[in-house]
Parts: C-alpha cells; structure tokens; sequence
C-alpha cells in the first residue's frame, strides 16, 4: 500500500512515525526493532501491553484505535488534537469529559497509568479530551479488587492535578478533599520508585517525566 511516512522521534525504546496511507487514513506507528539491542524486549513487551489495553477499550470516543500489532511494529489510528501543556484546557466541560472518559475505561478493567504526563492528554479538535501512550497501562482481571480501585484513584488524582493547574475555581469540595489525601502507593512512589523512573526516564532513555514541565507529546 502505497503510503508516506514522517518520523516524530526516536528513543532507545524504538522509533515513532506518522505514517499518511493512499486511502487517506492517519495512523502512527512504533516500531520496536529500532530500539536498542538491549531494551528490545522491553520495547516489545510495552508494545504488546499497549496493543491488549487498546483491544479492551475499542470503540470508546478518546482513545486511539489499535490498527495492528505483530509483535515488533504497533500501528494505532492517529488523533488530531493538541497536548495538554500547549493547549492549557480551562474549560470546566473539558475536564467533566475526561472524568468520563477515566470512568469508561475503568469499566473496562483498563487504567491508563502514566496520566501525571501532560503529553499523554490531548485537547481534540472539536475541544473533547483524549489520551495516548498506553504503554503502563493494566488491564485487570478483577476491577474489583482493592488495588485497581487504588490505582483508579490514583489515575483521577492525576486528572484533577491537571484541574487544579489549569482549572482550580473549578474544583468541588469532594475533588479538594480527594487531592489532599495521597495512598500510600502515592506516598511509597514520591520517596523511591519517582527518583528511580527519573534516572532512567532522563538519564538512560533521555525522556522527560512531564509532571508540570510540559513536552511535545505523540498524537
């Protein structure tokens, strides 16, 4: 199929391009096998985690569609729209529809994980929210067990960080009081798994971890 490609960038986990097909179709494509030799397997097994969570929430409006995985190159359907830290959403409709959005995944069984990123939050263009990068997502067996509804928690805390940055008159009581109490998970994270992701996030993957900083996200 006739088709052309542009490559948005490159980590030690692979490669990401926008690729625009004949027919007219957007997609973007990560391709594992150009990652480092030795975080292969790494990159593939992020790409398959993100490939199952992206089967589970098929058909939901704001998550991005899975094309294709064959277990190197991960294609999912490319959406328009703008990250958060560029587009800084102030409207309070925005953020009631990315609780929403939280709220049928978790139906599903799927957190997302990695929503302190802004870069993982689009404003579309027809101003509804939307969210990429699946990667640590879980898809669980039993949403009903005591640590996805922690790590639900967890995930909306995230969504009401952004609120409180870029929204905060917009904060109900109900939402301040659920701000103001971290999980231990939260508190376990902050004192030692954050610095370790840090190290390896800027220091060895040459990422930036985005928690209030802002970067150019893949759409």
């Amino acid at each position: 199929m006739d088709r052309a490609a542009q490559r948005l960038k490159r980590d030690h986990l692979g490669a990401i391009a926008r690729v625009d097909g004949a027919d007219g179709r957007c997609w973007i494509e990560r391709d594992t096998g150009a990652a480092s030799f030795g975080l292969r397997w790494l990159a593939r097994r992020a790409a398959a985690r993100e490939a199952r969570a992206l089967r589970a929430l098929a058909g939901i409006d704001g998550v991005p569609a899975l094309v294709a995985f064959d277990g190197r190159v991960l294609r999912r359907a490319y959406i328009d729209g703008t990250v958060m830290n560029e587009a800084r959403p102030r409207d309070p409709a925005w953020f009631r529809r990315a609780h929403r959005l939280l709220r049928a995944m978790r139906a599903r069984g799927v957190l997302h994980n990695d929503l302190a990123k802004e870069a993982n939050w689009l404003v579309r263009a027809d101003g509804a929210p939307a969210m990429v990068d699946f990667q640590l997502a879980w898809v669980a067996r039993d949403p009903r067990s005591r640590l996805f509804r922690l790590l639900a928690r967890e995930n909306l805390r995230h969504l009401l960080k952004h609120k409180r940055t870029y929204c905060p008159d917009a904060l109900t009581p109900v939402e301040r009081r659920l701000l103001a109490r971290r999980s231990w998970i939260s508190r376990a994270w902050r004192a030692t798994g954050k610095r370790l992701y840090i190290l390896i996030a800027r220091r060895i993957l040459h990422w930036e971890d985005n928690e209030g900083r802002g970067r150019r996200g893949v759409r």
